[in-house]
C-alpha cells in the first residue's frame, strides 16, 4: 500500500477513507469502509481525467461490466458514481497480492500449483464468456491471489460481446507481451485471445519471466507475432498446454472449459502450501493492478 497523502479524501460519497492502496494513470485506489463498516476498494478517476471522453466510456464500461458479472472471479461491484465529479466505483475489499507480485517476490510455481491456477484462471475466463464478457487485459498483474483462489480484476478495456468498439485509433488493447498476435496486426479481440493471455500469464507463473522478454512495446509486440514463446524449464505436459493456449492461430487455441478438463486439477488452491506461503509472504497484502497502479509503484502506460 502507499503512505497517506495530504490531498487524499477523507470520504468517498458515503465511503469512509481508511488509507490509500495504489495509484496508476488513470486514478486512485483507497480502502474504504461503508457506513456500516464494511470494507470496500474504491477507484476513482483522477481529477484531470474527469472529463476526458475516452477515459470515462472506459470507466463506463468497467462499472457496466462489474455490474452485469457475478462471479466466484471477480470481485462483485459494490456502488459507484457516474453522474457527477469525483467518479468512483466500490467493489468489494479482497485482500491478497497480485499473481505479478508473488512471482515476482517468491519465485516461480511448482507444476502442480501452476496447473491448479491454470485451471481456475480458465474457469474465471468461462464464467465471464458466459456473461458474454471477454477481459481484454489478462496478465499477471490484473490477478489476485485471494484466500479461496485466483480473481480476476481491472475490467477497464473489458467488452461485451457485440458491443460497439471503445479503442480509438492508436491507443492500445491490453498489455504488450500478454495481447495475441491477432490483436496486435488486426485488433481482433474475443474469446481466444484471453486464451492466448492465460496462456502468457502462466509462463510468467510458471517461469519468472515475462513471455516475450523485456524491451519496448514494438520489440515485445515483433516477438509476439513472430517468435514462439521460451518455456524453457516449464514442466513438459504443462508446457504443452500453455503452448497450445499460445498457438498464433486462434481457432486452434483450446476454449477454456477444454483447459479446465486437460488441466484435471482436484487440488484445494487454498490449502496448497505454496500458495499459503504466497500469500503469507504478503500478509494478505492488498492487491491493486492494472492501470490503477500496485502498492509503492506507479504504473505507466
Amino acid at each position: 500500500m502507499q503512505p497517506g497523502h495530504e490531498t487524499d479524501p477523507a470520504q468517498i460519497g458515503r465511503y469512509r477513507v481508511i488509507r490509500r492502496l495504489g495509484q496508476g494513470g488513470m486514478g486512485r485506489v483507497y480502502l474504504a469502509r461503508s457506513p456500516g463498516g464494511r470494507p470496500a476498494a474504491v477507484k476513482v478517476i483522477n481529477d484531470h481525467l474527469q472529463h476526458d471522453e475516452q477515459v470515462m466510456s472506459r470507466f463506463r464500461r468497467e462499472v457496466e461490466t462489474l455490474a452485469t458479472v457475478r462471479s466466484a472471479f471477480t470481485a462483485a461491484l459494490i456502488d459507484s458514481e457516474l453522474d457527477a465529479p469525483p467518479f468512483w466505483l466500490a467493489t468489494e475489499y479482497v485482500p491478497g497480492p497480485t499473481l505479478h507480485s508473488a512471482i515476482v517476490d517468491g519465485g516461480p510455481f511448482p507444476p502442480e500449483l501452476g496447473r491448479a491456477v491454470l485451471a481456475a484462471l480458465a474457469e474465471g475466463l468461462a464464467d465471464l464468456q458466459g456473461h458474454g464478457v471477454w477481459h481484454r487485459d489478462l496478465k499477471p498483474h490484473n490477478v489476485i491471489l485471494s484466500a479461496t483462489g485466483p480473481q480476476l480484476i481491472d475490467f477497464g478495456i473489458a467488452r461485451t460481446m457485440g458491443a460497439a468498439e471503445l479503442t480509438q485509433v492508436g491507443s492500445w488493447l491490453g498489455t504488450p507481451g500478454y495481447m495475441a498476435p491477432e490483436s496486435i496486426t488486426n485488433g481482433d479481440t474475443g474469446a481466444a485471445s484471453d486464451v492466448f493471455a492465460l496462456g502468457a500469464t502462466l509462463v510468467f507463473a510458471m517461469t519468472g519471466r515475462p513471455p516475450f522478454g523485456e524491451g519496448s512495446m514494438a520489440t515485445v509486440s515483433y516477438r509476439t507475432v513472430h517468435e514462439d514463446v521460451d518455456l524453457s524449464g516449464v514442466d513438459p505436459d504443462i508446457a504443452e498446454l500453455i503452448a497450445a493456449c499460445m498457438h498464433r492461430d486462434p481457432e486452434q487455441r483450446p476454449t477454456p472449459q477444454q483447459i479446465i478438463d486437460r488441466c484435471a486439477s482436484d487440488i484445494d488452491l487454498g490449502q496448497h502450501p505454496a500458495y499459503q506461503e504466497a500469500l503469507g509472504a504478503h500478509g494478505a497484502a492488498t492487491p491493486v493492478a492494472g492501470r490503477w497502479g500496485r502498492p509503492g509503484r506507479r504504473l505507466r502506460r
